[in-house]
């Protein structure tokens, strides 16, 4: 009886699907992508981006208007389908008061569709409807489309320009499943831009959706039918990231690309440089740009390869548990327990192939649930083993409070006042180290810190906090009290080191911050420098008798932009009388009257022939200052250099 009222239950259960069987059902269609991945049969899509290389050849980002425009009629120039653009405008371009008006003339009449994206509130500056495409809904009910109250878009002179309006915004939180194609912003259906590409490569006037109840609903766009669910969305069967699908930005510039490479494509233009954007997760473990899950929904679309997820399927899968279980109560208690083992065996590897071959034809059949049902069925007629894994489940859950308490009570640690190196090395004869900090405004999110490990190896860090203010300098010392604490704690390779602060600091990072940090380790008996780059300005570096260098080896994204990743330190080994210098971008980045950056090969002409880091120092906050003239302050200034040697 206690197995049939199981089996009762846990049918009405996997019928109502609540949210932890939903969570299972994600994981199970994660691993059936993993499993068969999506093969790139058709390459409508190609991705310009703008990666590292093309920002180290035009500068970073954000790019004055022109410099865009000048990528929009390079790629015109190839007579691409149309052309989609993953970046928003909204801001008045600060380089130019006529650069809008350049972008927007290189945007006319070449088929480019640009960005919207979804806001939960209205934002001030948008208070009217977007524009978008008219779709006509043949449905006896309404719809029920994603909504969005607000909206962010580029500036009105920009948009007029373009051909279609597409929405960027995805709700992923972690994982990218499903992303809408269809959504309400206001009382206006808006598409996504993979769909307006479309829609505008096709000269299509209007878009279709047909609903015929539950989650039988069916976009047209032209000829081209795309299933959805319910809600507009649809979920993304990705394939493996492809490098063939990305063509640098520079080498669309430079008019290196062949012709027919972005000819009568579906060309998307996105930012990819490491830093600059969030990495989305895919199924398939993959952490890719999100203008990449465009190129995807392109490729599927073009090749067929939809996945859908039937009405009513959580109860065709209380049936199949209701089928399964109903077996083992009539079958159990007249088997042996071997043969009982071989009975559920057998009814989880039906249940398997039941759900790989649903997947093989494009439905997502969640037969985890019914698997998890044989189980707790099975558990229950073999008596006792449900409780004992209960108490297990309680336990851990304790663990993980506990666990979870002991990190809150870490992450509430105070940092101390920026420590003053003269003072605390000032009978220190080995090495010499100079710092200085001063913030845009009165408080600010840069940050260094120094101390000594052990009796030789000196632990140096310089970060930056995005944003500037209270909350970036409230982030700051939490950042900082977080490094040292690990730092003294471990006392061991600045990768590492970087690689947990990653992890503590972004558990609380509500507010989506970011920190770039340079931490280094030098003993001072060798002269051996370990350093690791998390994102940061490179360093200056200086051998005796020779040019001092900018060193660009990189150990990773800032922290808190990639979850795990994994850190690499880098060695460098100076002579005597040698010095590194670590600079934040308030030096780099310091802009003058006339909007010019003071920029690193300046830099690299200040602290030529200086040998101390005291004058070093001295020298390039007296010229950023000289630079930047009556210009207002933009950003915080933070220098930290250390020679060894110095006796």
């Amino acid at each position: 009886m206690l197995g049939a009222g199981l089996l009762v239950a846990s049918c009405i259960l996997v019928g109502l699907e609540p949210a932890p069987l939903g969570a299972i059902r994600d994981t199970l269609f994660d691993n059936y992508q993993r499993l068969m991945p999506r093969e790139r049969r058709t390459a409508p899509a190609v991705i310009v981006e703008i990666d590292e290389r093309t920002l180290d050849a035009r500068g970073q980002w954000p790019w004055p208007r022109s410099v865009v425009a000048e990528l929009i009629e390079a790629i015109g120039a190839n007579r691409p389908a149309a052309i989609g653009v993953d970046i928003l405008f909204v801001e008045p371009d600060r380089s130019s008061a006529t650069s809008d008006g350049i972008l927007a003339k290189a945007i006319q009449g070449k088929d480019v569709v640009l960005g919207i994206a979804g806001l939960e509130y209205r934002d001030r500056r948008y208070p009217f409807p977007p524009q978008a495409v008219p779709t006509r809904v043949a449905s006896g009910r309404d719809v029920p489309l994603r909504r969005y109250d607000g909206h962010l878009q580029s500036r009105p002179e920009i948009n007029r320009a373009a051909a279609g309006r597409g929405l960027l915004s995805s709700d992923a939180k972690g994982v990218v499943r499903r992303v809408p194609l269809l959504a309400h912003i206001g009382q206006v259906i808006v598409p996504a831009l993979s769909v307006d590409m479309l829609r505008v490569a096709t000269n299509a006037p209007f878009l279709r959706v047909t609903d015929r109840g539950g989650e039988r609903v069916e976009l047209a766009i032209g000829d081209l039918v795309v299933p959805l669910q319910s809600d507009g969305s649809a979920y993304v069967y990705f394939g493996l990231s492809d490098a063939e699908r990305f063509v640098s930005a520079q080498d669309v510039l430079a008019r290196a690309v062949p012709a027919d490479v972005l000819k009568d494509k579906l060309v998307l233009v996105g930012v990819t440089g490491l830093g600059l954007l969030d990495f989305q997760l895919t199924p398939l473990g993959e952490r890719i740009p999100g203008v990449e899950i465009h190129a995807q929904l392109l490729e599927q679309m073009f090749d067929g390869s939809f996945l859908r997820r039937p009405s009513r399927a959580s109860w065709l899968e209380a049936a199949l548990l209701a089928i399964a279980g109903l077996v083992l109560v009539l079958a159990v208690p007249v088997l042996r327990p071997l043969g009982s083992c071989a009975l559920v065996v057998a009814a989880t590897v039906v249940l398997a192939v039941v759900g790989l071959l649903a997947f093989r034809m494009g439905y997502l059949v969640n037969v985890a649930a019914p698997v998890l049902g044989v189980a707790a069925t099975f558990a229950a007629l073999l008596a006792g083993t449900y409780a004992e894994a209960d108490r297990q489940r309680r336990l851990l859950r304790e663990a993980q409070a506990r666990v979870a308490g002991e990190l809150e009570a870490a992450q509430r640690i105070q940092m101390g006042l920026l420590p003053a190196p003269r003072e605390i090395f000032a009978r220190e004869k080995r090495f010499e180290l100079e710092a200085l900090l001063e913030p845009a405004r009165t408080v600010g999110g840069d940050f260094y810190d120094c101390f000594m490990l052990d009796e030789h190896r000196l632990f140096f860090l310089v970060g930056d906090v995005s944003g500037k203010g209270l909350g970036a300098s409230l982030f700051m010392a939490l950042s900082k009290s977080l490094v040292k604490s690990i730092a003294l704690r471990d006392a061991g390779d600045p990768a590492a080191i970087l690689a947990r602060a990653n992890a503590e600091i972004s558990r609380d990072n509500r507010e989506s911050l970011f920190v770039t940090a340079l931490a280094g380790v030098l003993d001072a008996r060798s002269g051996e420098l370990v350093y690791c780059n998390a994102g940061h300005e490179p360093p200056v570096a200086s051998v005796i008798g020779e040019t001092p260098q900018r060193v660009m080896q990189s150990g990773g994204p800032p922290l808190c932009v990639i979850e795990g990743y994994a850190y690499t330190s880098a060695i460098l080994k100076l002579s005597r009388g040698g010095w590194f210098c670590v600079v934040t971008d308030g030096v780099t980045e310091a802009m003058n009257e006339r909007g010019e950056l003071y920029g690193s090969v300046r830099l690299l002409e200040k602290v030529k022939g200086i040998d101390t880091p005291r004058a070093i120092v001295q020298t390039v906050r007296d010229d950023v200052r000289r630079f930047a003239a009556s210009a207002e302050q933009s950003d915080d200034l933070t220098l930290l250099c250390v020679r060894w040697g110095t006796s």
